[in-house]
């Protein structure tokens, strides 16, 4: 399968133009067999093939806008469009104003010459690791396909998209794991960069204090170079030593209640890390036991979700997904002194959760504790609750931290996909991807 660093380093070359790519890309959307009706809730067939014309002339000419100029690639449901509306993966914005312009983001990759090729379906609002949307469909994981397993959210079409060759990357967000979630869950990379880094503007909140936008690839190298267009600042990719390496293993919270897939893929990764000369060290990081305690009511999502949505969800609860209207509702029993107390103990928590990690070079945890299971198996309220929770256990601690991390797939060929997870402090982007491309070529998953 071809990543997005491989179709752009063809078109560097002249060995091919970015119209083969994006029509493949379209054609795999278009495929009634396939999972395209479920993965977009809008496609741009016309504009992307249009786009990717212009740019197989542009690099015909040596006058190529980006190194990703003319390639496929998508965008969630929460991204404004001009002239459009901005649906969130809801149908209670089926009819909002369309949006007066671009997200930054979308600007962006027009700006490079990317060929969008559609936005991609998620939970709506973006409230669920799960990836399940009632109203839109569930866009079915690749593994197992005929068992329906859930994609992991809440960016489930955008990590279904890139695994089903309907786009080469896809940009979705995280509040607290919707990067990564779908991309361990579908044997992808994902990389959740510190949420300043990337602007915001024209995106559909769930938790300003939590969110921040990523992206879904292949490999490092893919998310890197897309990471690069979006973000203000494209982040240096420096070859580093596994040698020389120090990494984290929290023994407190993210290593619990592992399934027999996860801690099979999780203990020959960690073996394999050893033997390429890493120095892993297993800290007790107790302070991850009080996150449980600070979001017992809801914590900062519910309480900031509930400030976006309380006049929809107040006149018009029955257009909600019953799963995602009762994990807003929870933010209607915070008052702002909750949340002045909230903002304070993450404050602190932070300070103190930086303090211990110093002197390592990334922690190191599964991204899920476990493989994706049916979507059917979710139909029950009191399982969907407790299977998202799971789901997020992990990936939330790196939000909270307000930090970085990528998801890379350690599982063997064969075998239900599995995400590790390298994460690190805020503001530490470049360093991060770095020791991931050095961890993933150690893996041997694509060197």
């Amino acid at each position: 399968m071809t990543t997005l660093w491989q179709a752009s380093q063809q078109l560097l070359a002249g060995d091919t133009g970015p119209e083969t790519f994006t029509a493949s890309a379209l054609q795999a959307a278009q495929d009634p067999e396939k999972e395209g009706a479920r993965v977009f809730t809008r496609r741009y067939v016309e504009q992307a093939t249009q786009q990717a014309s212009a740019a197989g002339q542009r690099w015909q000419a040596q006058q190529a806008r980006s190194a990703i100029d003319g390639l496929p690639i998508s965008i969630k449901d929460l991204f404004d469009v001009q002239g459009e509306s901005t649906t969130a993966g809801s149908r209670l914005l089926q009819d909002a104003p369309p949006a007066a312009a671009n997200a930054s983001v979308v600007e962006r990759l027009q700006l490079a010459g990317a060929a969008i090729v559609g936005k991609t379906n998620m939970t709506e609002f973006a409230f669920s690791g799960l990836g399940i949307n009632p109203h839109y469909n569930t866009p079915a994981n690749p593994w197992q396909r005929a068992e329906q397993r859930i994609p992991g959210g809440s960016s489930s079409g955008a990590a279904v998209a890139v695994v089903d060759g309907m786009c080469l990357g896809a940009i979705g967000t995280d509040t607290g794991g919707s990067v990564r979630i779908p991309a361990a869950l579908c044997g992808l990379t994902g990389f959740k960069p510190t949420a300043n880094r990337i602007n915001q503007a024209g995106t559909l909140p769930l938790s300003a204090s939590l969110d921040s936008i990523g992206v879904i690839a292949h490999d490092v190298r893919s998310c890197w170079l897309l990471d690069g267009v979006i973000a203000d600042e494209a982040l240096a990719l420096q070859q580093v030593n596994l040698r020389n390496a120090r990494f984290a293993i929290p023994q407190t919270r993210v290593l619990d209640g592992m399934d027999s897939e996860v801690a099979q893929a999780w203990e020959k990764a960690i073996h394999t890390l050893r033997q390429a000369g890493a120095t892993l060290v297993d800290i007790p990081l107790l302070e991850l036991n009080e996150l449980n305690p600070m979001n017992a009511r809801g914590g900062i999502t519910a309480y900031e979700a509930w400030q976006w949505h309380q006049p929809t969800a107040q006149a018009q609860p029955d257009a909600y997904d019953p799963q995602v209207l009762v994990r807003v509702q929870r933010g209607s029993h915070l008052t702002e002194q909750d949340a002045a107390e909230l903002y304070q103990q993450r404050a602190d928590w932070q300070q103190r959760i930086n303090a211990a990690l110093a002197g390592f070079d990334a922690v190191l945890m599964p991204t899920v504790p476990c493989i994706a299971p049916t979507i059917a198996s979710l139909d029950d309220a009191q399982q969907y609750m407790e299977v998202n929770a799971l789901m997020l256990r992990n990936t939330s601690v790196i939000n909270m931290l307000d930090g970085c991390a990528v998801s890379l797939p350690c599982h063997q060929t064969g075998r239900a996909p599995v995400g590790l997870s390298l994460a690190s402090v805020h503001g530490d982007d470049a360093r991060l991807i770095s020791w991931s491309l050095a961890v993933e070529t150690a893996l041997n998953w694509r060197s």
